[in-house]
C-alpha cells in the first residue's frame, strides 16, 4: 500500500538527498501511521471492552498514543522542511529530531501509566472473557504492526531518518506486546489463570524499552554524535581522489538535521606546488563534496614538504616511533624547524577520547623514544588532538 502511495504522490522519489523529497516521505508515512493506529485503537478498544481485559484496553491506548506520535512526526517533518532564513541559516532540520524526542517522551509516559494500572490489576484481578473476536482483532493488529515496522524501517533507511527508524522499533515492540496480550487471553481460557495484569506489566516494559531506544536515536544527533564510519570513508574517497592531495585530517562533521551537513577538514598538499593551481583543486573538491554528499564543505589547505629527503626521513622515523607505541595513534602536520644547536620536530597526533594513557604521559613517551632514535639534539613539539570520527 505504502509503495503504491509513494509512486502516486512522490514524483522525485529516488532523490532522497533532497530535503523536500524527504519531507514528502515523512509526511506520507506519518499520515499512514495515523490512519492505521486509529483503526487499531478502535478495534482493540472494542475487544477490550467486550472481554473486560485491562491488557487489551491498555494495548489499545498504546496505539492511540502511537497515532498521536505520528501526528507529532508529521508536524515535525513539515517544520523541518522549512527553508533556511536569517535566524536559521542552516535550516530547520533538527526539528525532526526534536519531534522524535517528543514522541519518545509520550511513549515513556504511556509505559509508566500502563505499568501502574497493570500492577493495580494484579492486586485486584477481574475475570477476563476470551472471545474469538478479540483473538481475531489481536492477530490482525500483529500483522498490521509488522507491516508498519517493515515500511518504516525500509523508508527510514532509504531517507536516513532516525525518527522513522525509531517508529519501526516502536512498531516491533508493539507486535511483541500484542502477542503477549493474546497469550494472556489464551492462557486464561485454557487454564483459568488470571495473568492479565502481569501481561499488562510486560507490555508496559516493552513500551518503555521502545521509548528509551527512540529517545537515544534522537538525542545522539542533538548532542553532537560522531559521524558514521561509512560517511567518513565517502569523504576520504572523494577528497583523496585528487592526485595533488596527499592526506586529510581534522575532519569535522556538523549535523543540522538529515540531509543538512556541514563538513570541514584539512587537506595536505605539496608545499612545492603552485599555490593558485592547488587552490583551484581545493575549490573543485568542495564542489564535488557538495554535489555527491549534499553538504556544505570548507577545506583548509595544509602545505607539507614532499621532496626534502631529510624531512621525509625524520617523518618516517617519528611515524615508526608512534606506531611502536600504539598503532591506533595517527600523526599529521609534520614540520621541521632546524637551528644551529638543535632541531624541532613539530606535529599533531590524534588519539581516541577513551585512550587509557594521559596526553602528558603519551607526549613524554614519544619524546623519550625520539631522543633515543634521533639523538638528544632533536626535540619533538606535539599537539594532541582527539578523534572526532566514530570507528565501527
Amino acid at each position: 500500500m505504502v509503495t503504491i502511495l509513494i509512486n502516486l504522490l512522490i514524483k522525485e522519489k529516488d532523490d532522497v538527498k533532497n530535503p523536500a523529497v524527504r519531507q514528502q516521505y515523512g509526511m506520507l508515512c506519518g499520515t499512514v501511521g495515523i490512519v492505521l493506529n486509529f483503526l487499531l485503537f478502535f478495534g482493540k478498544f472494542l475487544a477490550g471492552a467486550i472481554s473486560n481485559s485491562i491488557s487489551v484496553t491498555a494495548d489499545a491506548f498504546n496505539n492511540l498514543s502511537d497515532a498521536g506520535s505520528s501526528c507529532v512526526t508529521l508536524v515535525g517533518f513539515k517544520m523541518a522542511g522549512a527553508k533556511p532564513d536569517v535566524g536559521h541559516p542552516f535550516g530547520h532540520g533538527r526539528i525532526e529530531y526534536i519531534a522524535g524526542l517528543i514522541v519518545s517522551g509520550a511513549i515513556l509516559l504511556m509505559a509508566v501509566e500502563l505499568v501502574r494500572t497493570s500492577v493495580d490489576k494484579i492486586f485486584h484481578p477481574q475475570e477476563v472473557e476470551f472471545r474469538i473476536l478479540t483473538a481475531v482483532i489481536l492477530l490482525i493488529s500483529i500483522l498490521v504492526k509488522l507491516y508498519m515496522a517493515y515500511y518504516n524501517y525500509r523508508i527510514g533507511k532509504k531517507v536516513d531518518s532516525a525518527a522513522m527508524r525509531a517508529t519501526a522499533t516502536d512498531s516491533l515492540s508493539d507486535t511483541c506486546a500484542t502477542a503477549v496480550v493474546l497469550l494472556s487471553a489464551v492462557v486464561g481460557k485454557v487454564t483459568g489463570l488470571q495473568i492479565d495484569g502481569y501481561c499488562g506489566v510486560l507490555v508496559g516494559i516493552f513500551i518503555f524499552y521502545a521509548g528509551i531506544c527512540a529517545a537515544r536515536e534522537t538525542l545522539d544527533p542533538l548532542l553532537g554524535q560522531a559521524p558514521e564510519e561509512t560517511l567518513v570513508r565517502q569523504i576520504e574517497k572523494i577528497v583523496l581522489s585528487q592526485e595533488e592531495i596527499c592526506g586529510i585530517h581534522d575532519l569535522l562533521v556538523h549535523d543540522y538535521g538529515p540531509g543538512r551537513l556541514m563538513i570541514s577538514l584539512h587537506a595536505e598538499v605539496p608545499a612545492e606546488g603552485n599555490i593558485l593551481e592547488l587552490h583551484d583543486i581545493i575549490d573543485n573538491t568542495e564542489v564535488e563534496l557538495r554535489r555527491k554528499l549534499n553538504c556544505d564543505a570548507v577545506i583548509h589547505m595544509d602545505p607539507v614538504v614532499t621532496e626534502d629527503e631529510h624531512v621525509l626521513y625524520l617523518q618516517k622515523q617519528v611515524r615508526e616511533i608512534i606506531k611502536r607505541i600504539d598503532s591506533v595513534i595517527s600523526m599529521h602536520d609534520f614540520r621541521v624547524v632546524a637551528g644551529p644547536s638543535h632541531t624541532n620536530l613539530i606535529f599533531d597526533i590524534v588519539v581516541p577520547y577513551d585512550y587509557e594513557i594521559s596526553d602528558e604521559e603519551l607526549i613524554q613517551q614519544i619524546q623519550d623514544q625520539a631522543a633515543k632514535v634521533l639523538g638528544e639534539n632533536h626535540f619533538v613539539v606535539i599537539q594532541v588532538d582527539k578523534a572526532y570520527c566514530k570507528k565501527e
